[in-house]
């Protein structure tokens, strides 16, 4: 297959999960064309399959703001024709969707009839998509995909009910590369002293993130055993999460490490993980953690709670309980052999969102797609 992927080329994890799949089936012989405006950053250009085709906006005086989505459904046009791509599969629907809309239109006046598969990450359409100045537009590019899927049974319900959706949205969970996480105490030392737990949180920071209410927790833990907090990714609520470590009196307790590319080697250390959000359609980060063996305590919003399984993987708690929160991690935490039961069911749960367990599901969706497609030309 010639397989075209579109999506962010950043640290979220709609981009990750996009990276992560084209570099799956590209390993499994196809044709991989990653069509984005910057390189993804975990993608690996010269592994074989792999082709990166940059989208270039041109700056002209005129605009204020440069037409991203044009040049996008230029670009998908002409790597479509040139490398005659069999589908394209667009990952976050704004505007990845609505690009790929165009671009379908324009490949029909040229008897190309491409199909596109869209999928749904999240914010996309928990946040974004109800801003009423894309609401139209992301409903139209969701109901003119030619197949629509969702990373959580929580998210398709959110996108059926909020934008009145009258098609199938077929539910794919985002998935993990358990190869990725390998024991590895060697830099244990850099971070804790002996006996201290390391706790872990991994995000970009956003409000949305509550990233108070890991430092919060943080403090019930540390007050109750020697800890430390490593805080992973960069965003507009560091500074703030540093202020109120340092009015907590646990600065040196807390350390940020920013944007890291050694997020797996980290996890792998760690002793518990932190994702109390206001909203995760998914939560990937929390998938992670728990293929390095490692439980999440959360909170119980979306689709955390079809991932982190409350009493067995981690606790879950409603968002902004933090006493509850505390009180799971402690519990986790002040046992030995109780974090150690708790350590092998988060990584078995993690098993089934293996990515040789879900990628065949995508392959077997392209198929699909790709046959219907030659059935309907004729």
């Amino acid at each position: 297959m010639n397989i075209g992927i579109v999506g962010y080329p950043t640290y979220g994890g709609s981009g990750v999960v996009a990276t992560e799949l084209g570099m799956y089936m590209a390993r499994q012989g196809h044709k991989v064309h990653f069509i984005s405006y910057s390189q993804p950053v975990r993608l690996d250009v010269l592994e074989p399959n792999i082709y990166y085709h940059e989208v270039n906006v041109q700056d002209y005086p005129l605009f204020e703001y440069q037409p991203y989505e044009l040049a996008l459904s230029s670009k998908m046009v002409h790597v479509t024709l040139k490398y005659k791509l069999d589908v394209i599969h667009v990952h976050y629907a704004i505007p990845h969707a609505y690009a790929a809309y165009m671009a379908r239109q324009i490949l029909k006046e040229q008897n190309y009839n491409l199909p596109v598969i869209t999928t749904l990450h999240g914010t996309d359409i928990t946040l974004v998509g109800k801003n009423p100045s894309y609401r139209e537009a992301v409903k139209f590019s969701i109901n003119h995909s030619t197949v629509v899927t969702s990373v959580s049974e929580s998210l398709k319900q959110d996108t059926i009910s909020f934008f009145n959706i009258k098609r199938d949205i077929e539910v794919i969970p985002n998935f993990v590369d358990l190869s990725l996480y390998k024991p590895d105490e060697s830099c244990k030392n850099n971070f804790a002293s002996e006996g201290q737990k390391i706790i872990t949180h991994v995000s970009n920071f956003r409000k949305v993130k509550r990233i108070p209410d890991v430092i919060t927790v943080f403090d019930h833990i540390q007050k109750n055993m020697p800890a430390v907090l490593l805080m992973l990714g960069d965003g507009p609520e560091k500074e703030i999460a540093r202020k109120q470590a340092q009015d907590l009196g646990i600065a040196d307790k807390v350390k940020f490490l920013g944007k890291t590319s050694e997020v797996e080697r980290i996890l792998c250390i760690s002793d518990l993980f932190l994702l109390p959000s206001e909203t995760e359609s998914f939560g990937l980060a929390a998938l992670e953690a728990m293929g390095a063996g490692v439980p999440v305590v959360s909170s119980n919003t979306g689709g955390l709670e079809e991932v982190n399984l409350h009493g067995i993987t981690g606790y879950t708690a409603e968002v902004g309980d933090t006493d509850e929160m505390g009180k799971g991690a402690v519990h986790i935490l002040e046992n030995e052999e109780r974090l150690m039961e708790f350590r092998q069911r988060a990584r078995k749960q993690a098993e089934h969102f293996s990515i040789h367990s879900i990628g065949p599901r995508y392959t077997a969706l392209y198929e699909r797609v790709i046959a219907h497609q030659k059935e309907l030309n004729g």
